[in-house]
């Protein structure tokens, strides 16, 4: 790794690891080659960015002290609230830099992702994009299956949470890092992309590898709940109230926090490798 690339990527694990955040640095460039123009990151391909996803790490050491905090606001979403504080003090540590942070669940106008999250995350080497592609002669017809994101110590058992880009900073000798393989056979595969579009409220796709750690029962629990209803599980506001206008100082959630893409309805079915998927986390499903 280039010694200006290890520097900042040190600097910014530095503010986000003790909270349960990893951090990965990854090109332009990989990521927009995936993607139609629609979808670009609108900067030179040699730009240095950084893909931040969460452990089950982060409840403990990020969201509940910022709950207790003063940061909080009466969104409907506080992990949201809480990941913004977050990147927000990578800004903070690197006051000399331009950097743009994109969080996962911001859109644009038309409601289009800023970001395809689990497509930084494979370009990123973080986590490996499992889909319908990976599976040779697949079983599922004319259905369409989402894919997801599994990363190679913590399963399904985390999420993505946003983008880093550092406008002017050029690594075109930063060597790609390819995501682990983790769920290498197709049977393997097969249950995998069928627990998370079939059976995702059980939560067993995340265990498609024996993960070093999971959600605990109380983050399960939260995660569980509806958006919301998680402000009043939290004892936060009675179960009749309604929250408050949103801070400027934390973006608005536009969409739902969980951790893997909603899985569509059947459709035609499509050989393609699809990069689009934006995020990984179904919205109805129980937890990031």
């Amino acid at each position: 790794m280039e010694p200006k690339v290890a520097e900042l990527k040190q600097k910014i694990e530095d503010t986000l690891c003790p909270f349960g955040f990893e951090v990965y640095p990854f090109q332009v460039a990989w990521y927009n080659e995936l993607l139609p123009p629609a979808f670009h990151l609108l900067l030179p391909g040699p730009t240095l960015a950084f893909l931040v996803l969460s452990t089950p790490a982060m409840f403990d050491q990020a969201l509940k002290p910022f709950l207790q905090s003063c940061h909080l606001r009466m969104l409907t979403d506080p992990v949201d609230q809480c990941v913004a504080y977050h990147l927000g003090r990578v800004r903070e540590s690197l006051p000399e830099l331009q950097i743009e942070v994109i969080a996962d669940y911001e859109v644009h106008p038309n409601r289009r992702p800023k970001i395809l999250a689990q497509t930084a995350a494979h370009v990123a080497g973080a986590a490996y994009y499992y889909q319908r592609q990976d599976v040779e002669a697949d079983p599922w017809g004319n259905q369409h299956i989402s894919g997801v994101c599994i990363h190679p110590r913590f399963g399904g058992w985390f999420a993505i949470r946003g983008v880093v880009l550092l406008p002017g900073i050029e690594v075109p000798d930063l060597p790609p890092r390819k995501p682990h393989d983790c769920v290498p056979t197709r049977a393997a595969r097969i249950a995998l992309l069928e627990g998370f579009n079939f059976h995702w409220r059980d939560w067993t796709y995340r265990d498609a590898v024996t993960p070093q750690e999971r959600y605990s029962e109380e983050q399960k629990a939260y995660f569980s709940t509806p958006p919301a209803q998680r402000l009043a599980l939290l004892g936060l506001v009675q179960p009749s109230e309604k929250p408050s206008s949103p801070s400027p100082d934390f973006p608005q959630t536009f969409l739902p926090r969980l951790s893997t893409h909603t899985p569509k309805k059947p459709g035609n079915p499509s050989r393609a490798r699809s990069w689009l998927s934006p995020r990984v986390s179904p919205p109805a499903s129980p937890g990031p």
